[in-house]
């Protein structure tokens, strides 16, 4: 990562495109990052929080996308250049923030940094985080490239600071999880201390002002529309003769390209890499004698909608293709052969595949499961065994325990967002008579757990809330969270205690266990359900793979005199480690961290650790 620091312009590296991001602000100058990590943007985060200090920068995970937002808006109002990142979902938390942020603007550029998931590849949904720029009048651009990732990084400072407002650069997965070649321009200093000059009347957003800032916020829209005609991202891929004219952006772009550039297709291409507001005057001139037109864009019609108003001033006979047309899906991302055969059609050409594309075949199911060892498994476990077969509704939450969903653990029964777990988990409790757990994790719980606990509390709600902290932002990466004790730049931090603010709330009932022992967490849940109200248990044991790297125990082994088949640590526990041949039961060594909870599960003892542990 230190190479990222480098102050070598004209050299040129392999970078992942979230790393490209961040070569591109701190070419930018930028002075403070934020953000709450999320896959496809995690990286950046990531990569921060190696480089910040060394670079002279602010740099921090907040607890959650919303506070990112804020305190990236109140550093670029200082004049210091910011930028907060998140993933697409992220960007619903943070839009009460953003949308009034617009009204008032900022003084420095500050960028926001929306990373959508087509295709759901870690995501509940896959919205289109673009029509935030139409909902905020956002000035929006998408890059297609490593490289143009890092320049478009740079430009939207630059025009930030032009206009006085945030901009939005919209990225995907395949974009911010590409690798390509990129080169190095001048390294800026970081922004230096910032100094917020008061003015009520443009940022205090009672409704007098926000009247005033509002007509400001249209002028700087208007003021944005020659800075799009203007954008070198935007270009035409020509033909001397098209047969079809083509408009796209974002990852699409590259399907099209390699459509074109492989097969000598005789399209043209217009990449538009500002896309709110859109360059009208390029558009209307490269449509304007166009027969066919095919709009390539991943998610909803958002270009193509466009596209077809404009055309119906320069061009009312032109023939749109896109999602409307059935040509392109409005789900999930696109990959070239969706775009070739898109195009082949169009054509009136034979499409053939890829002949290197490899062969499919009639795999089992591989799902992504808990880990060995993972203590998660054990509080699952636990809380069945507590429930000694009675009916419970599960309501689930963002994170690596989603994955109880999975045989044999089925802990998993509703979800929806962040921190949506305990809402649920009361509107269940309010409107049924079954037993409700609401299951969410540490990080989550900083993030959007607890308000839903003191309204909970407040409007007496019975259910158990089951936060599982093992102690790390464990999907997305190990980040910190206000209860490690450690800020994104790695200094020490004051410990945010789940258990003070449970009792804080009001929660009588608040019990700490390690699941790793699985006779006195069931002990915990049988009493925690027998407690009117809301009762809030704590599981806390190190995630897995991080206790791994302090730790190395000795596996374990089956004694196959003692074991009975009764299938018990399989059909019951299901720790991916224990293998299952016919009737006989193994643990693969290479698996097993050694952690016991198998041993204990089984009731014949016959589950021992090898040597010492």
């Amino acid at each position: 990562m230190e190479e990222l620091l480098e102050d070598d312009p004209g050299k040129e590296t392999l970078l992942l495109g979230n790393e490209a991001i961040v070569r591109g602000a701190l070419e930018a100058g930028i002075g403070h990052g934020s953000t709450y990590p999320g896959t496809p943007s995690s990286e950046i985060g990531n990569t921060f929080e190696k480089i910040a200090k060394d670079y002279g920068m602010y740099f921090e995970y907040s607890a959650n996308e919303k506070v990112a937002m804020e305190t990236a808006a109140a550093a670029a109002a200082s004049g210091v250049r910011s930028m907060a990142w998140m993933k697409h979902v992220g960007v619903n938390v943070a839009s009460d923030a953003l949308m009034t942020l617009m009204y008032v603007g900022v003084r420095a550029g500050m960028v926001v940094v929306a990373a959508g998931d087509p295709s759901m590849h870690s995501s509940q949904n896959e919205q289109d985080t673009r029509f935030y720029s139409q909902l905020g009048n956002i000035p929006m651009l998408e890059p297609t490239t490593p490289q143009e990732a890092k320049e478009v990084i740079k430009r939207a400072f630059d025009i930030s600071e032009e206009l006085e407002i945030p901009v939005l650069v919209r990225t995907t997965t395949r974009v911010n999880h590409a690798r390509g070649v990129v080169e190095f321009s001048e390294l800026k200093e970081p922004d230096g201390d910032g100094h917020f000059e008061k003015n009520p009347q443009r940022f205090v957003s009672v409704p007098q002002v926000s009247k005033k800032n509002h007509p400001r916020l249209v002028e700087q829209m208007e003021k944005a529309e020659p800075i799009s005609e203007r954008s070198s991202f935007t270009e035409v891929f020509s033909h001397e003769e098209p047969e079809l004219h083509v408009i796209s952006s974002g990852a699409g772009f590259n399907y099209i390209m390699e459509a074109k550039e492989e097969h000598d297709l005789p399209i043209s291409i217009l990449k538009l890499g500002m896309t709110n507001p859109l360059p009208e005057e390029r558009i209307k001139d490269y449509i304007a004698d166009a027969d066919r037109l095919l709009v390539v864009e991943e998610l909803e019609p958002f270009l193509e909608e466009k596209v077809k108003a404009i055309a119906k001033d320069v061009n009312p006979e032109l023939e749109i293709y896109g999602k409307k047309s059935g040509h392109l899906s409005n789900i999930y991302e696109f990959d070239p052969d969706r775009i070739k055969e898109a195009v082949s059609d169009l054509l009136e050409v034979e499409y053939e595949e890829d002949h290197l594309k490899a062969e499919e075949y009639d795999l089992p199911s591989r799902p992504p499961s808990l880990c060995p060892g993972c203590p998660h498994r054990g509080t699952y476990y636990a809380v069945k065994e507590a429930l000694d077969g009675e009916e419970a509704v599960y309501s689930s939450d963002i994170g690596c325990y989603t994955l109880g969903v999975q045989d044999p653990l089925n802990t998993a029964d509703f979800l929806i967002c962040m921190g949506s777990s305990v809402g649920a988990a009361g509107g269940f409790s309010k409107n049924t008579d079954q037993q409700v757990f609401a299951f969410l994790g540490d990080s989550t719980f900083f993030h959007s757990g607890l308000s839903g606990l003191v309204s909970g509390h407040y409007n007496q709600h019975d259910f158990v809330y089951v936060i599982m902290d093992n102690r790390t932002t464990a999907m997305t990466g190990h980040q910190p969270h206000p209860g490690t004790g450690k800020t994104g730049m790695g200094d020490p931090a004051p410990v945010a205690s789940i258990e003070d603010l449970a009792e804080g709330a009001g929660i009588e009932f608040v019990e700490t266990v390690d699941p790793y022992d699985i006779e006195k967490t069931v002990d915990v849940f049988e009493r925690a359900i027998e407690h009117d109200g809301i009762s809030v248990v704590v599981p806390k044991h190190p995630c897995a793979l991080m206790e791994q790297r302090a730790v190395n125990w000795a596996p374990y082994q089956v004694d196959q005199e003692e074991c009975k088949q009764c299938h018990v640590c399989t059909n019951n526990f299901g720790c991916i480690a224990l293998v299952r041949e016919g009737d006989k039961i193994t643990i693969n060594e290479t698996l097993c961290v050694g952690c016991g909870q198998c041993a204990q599960v089984c009731p014949f003892d016959a589950i021992e650790q090898e040597g010492e542990g």
